[in-house]
């Protein structure tokens, strides 16, 4: 505490973590502190009963009922989140070979939500001959789309048919195919993962790199779907990076009370008190809770976390799986995301399965807003609702030098988390993380 440093991060979020890693095999000067005697800050995972305690937190008490199994055996994710196979998160781990620090299992599934239905999200040209969510002379259409999709190539105008992506719309490109709502519908939000319909009026080229990406990953590792998930849960994550951040000279410091931030006069952070002791830096980085009066709240995050004995039904008795619930399919503003795993991925006894449903909330009735989704998961053993609020940063980090992240969304994949942190990640070192290498090249512990 009596030393400076370059950067000084607040929380031991995912976020936090990855930027901390990062900075530190950058050369930077990094302390990393966090009032929590624990990692993973609000995206850690919880056990039953032991310190991190999922039931006195939902259940105010420290029995849970037997037929639930061992605690020990839990890794509850709290912020619950697959990882795209050949995505943004993934690539990250690879060039800084923190893979070697985890072992992933792929995900069997996934899933879009369509006229009171579960069905397959199909990637490829004959996946959507298979389709069960289109008819036939739209299975053509779309096929006829998915191979324009897999052939382009941003660097050869002879993939492009005449297209510049870069001022052509989603809406305009996608209705050259003739495909109707229904398809478009999946398109958008299940295979490009976007989380709303801005993006029919946008360049139809994000769309494209999101699709391509979607089938990518699903073929890297030739599972069901293109999702993998860490064994033991999403807090292997953070440790992972913190162990990175070491390994360069990052310092750890858990259990430290207060963290205060300490200004000048200009406004400028200089370093960060704790137990009576200022570690000065010149740059701090922290999560919404450090510095509450300089963001806003953005939203709110509704989510039910089930225990389950059985898989969700419908998906082809599948131990993990993630399913799109599209806003129009339940006149929602925002989509519903449900994300299943289970004791293969070790974050349950054996026989238990874990099923989380989040959605934006839209009314101050969680219950019922989450039912669509709760519906799905069949018979349960136990529930339970949380909502959390959502903040965005709202100062200029050049003039206090506060790099503040922003609260987790709904979604059940890695993506926006991660832009987030490069975007982070650029506006403290000035530069950009090169990420177009061939992940496949690394070796990755799947099981």
């Amino acid at each position: 505490m009596d030393e400076e440093y370059d950067v000084i991060v607040l929380g031991t979020g995912l976020k936090e973590c990855i930027l901390s890693g990062l900075l530190s095999v950058d050369g930077f000067k990094v302390l990393h502190m966090d009032r929590n005697g624990y990692y993973g800050g609000e995206s850690t995972s919880l056990n039953l009963v032991q310190a991190r305690n999922l039931w006195k937190r939902f259940r105010g008490s420290d029995k849970p009922p037997a037929y639930l199994g061992p605690s020990r055996d839990y890794n509850v994710d709290m912020i619950p989140k697959f990882m795209m196979a050949n995505g943004t998160l993934m690539r990250t781990l690879v060039h800084t070979n923190v893979t070697k620090y985890l072992s992933f299992k792929t995900v069997d599934g996934s899933y879009v939500f369509n006229k009171g239905k579960i069905h397959k999200v199909p990637a490829t040209d004959m996946e959507a001959l298979k389709s069960s969510l289109m008819g036939l002379f739209e299975k053509r259409r779309a096929r006829n789309f998915f191979i324009y999709v897999q052939n382009y190539d941003e660097s050869d105008p002879k993939t492009h048919e005449g297209l510049n992506l870069s001022r052509v719309t989603t809406r305009q490109l996608i209705s050259k195919y003739g495909l109707n709502d229904n398809t478009t519908e999946f398109i958008g939000h299940a295979l490009a993962l976007h989380r709303d319909d801005q993006y029919l009026n946008e360049p139809a080229l994000d769309t494209v790199k999101r699709m391509k990406m979607y089938a990518a990953s699903l073929s890297r590792f030739q599972g069901g779907s293109p999702y993998i998930y860490p064994l033991y849960g999403l807090a292997e994550l953070p440790q992972a990076f913190a162990r990175l951040s070491a390994a360069y000279g990052g310092t750890y410091m858990l259990n430290k009370p207060e963290c205060k931030l300490e200004f000048d006069t200009r406004g400028k952070a200089y370093g960060v008190t704790s137990g009576g002791m200022t570690a000065r830096c010149k740059k701090v980085v922290c999560d919404p809770s450090y510095l509450p009066n300089k963001v806003r709240k953005v939203g709110k995050v509704a989510r039910a976390i089930a225990i389950m004995s059985h898989p969700i039904p419908d998906t082809h008795w599948s131990h993990s799986v993630q399913i799109i619930l599209p806003q129009k399919q339940l006149g929602r503003r925002s989509d519903m995301y449900l994300f299943c795993c289970s004791y293969l991925h070790k974050v349950a006894p054996k026989g238990k399965f874990i099923a989380f449903v989040s959605t934006e909330a839209e009314t101050d009735r969680p219950e019922a807003e989450l039912k669509p989704g709760i519906d799905l998961l069949g018979p349960v053993d136990e529930l339970f609702f949380e909502t959390y609020d959502r903040y965005r940063p709202i100062n200029t980090p050049s003039s206090d030098h506060c790099f503040i992240s922003t609260s987790y969304d709904a979604t059940t994949h890695f993506e926006s988390t991660v832009m987030d942190v490069l975007s982070m990640y650029t506006m403290i070192t000035g530069k950009t993380i090169d990420l177009n290498m061939d992940p496949s090249a690394a070796g990755i512990a799947i099981e």
